[in-house]
């Protein structure tokens, strides 16, 4: 028995809400292919709106444009985290449309 080593591409899109050339708002989603399914799916990370700009939608504006994107890229769900602490972020991301949908699991490496 053998474990074999085949390389996969995965790529990544930053969107940036800009204002007076500083950035308020960012998220990442990340494009995953694997062969459980025929099209890849999309993971939203590290979604961070300033503080001061926080309230006024920037947050959502970038999720629905995350959002957009993945369904353009033909990714079958987008799954987004958040630690366990952060009720306000859960009930935010349920208004936009995701669903509790079981556990992330973590190590850090370093």
């Amino acid at each position: 028995m053998e474990i074999l080593e085949k390389r996969i591409t995965v790529f990544g899109i930053k969107l940036s809400i800009v204002e007076n050339e500083k950035e308020i708002g960012r998220c990442y989603i990340y494009i995953i292919k694997n062969d459980l399914h025929e099209s890849p799916y999309a993971l939203l990370e590290d979604v961070y709106v300033d503080e001061k700009h926080r309230g006024k939608g920037i947050g959502t504006k970038l999720v629905k444009r995350a959002i957009e994107l993945a369904k353009n890229l033909g990714c079958y769900k987008i799954i987004a985290t958040s630690r366990f602490e952060r009720n306000n972020v859960h009930e935010w991301y349920e208004k936009l449309g995701f669903k509790k949908w079981g556990y992330e699991f973590r190590m850090d490496l370093k």
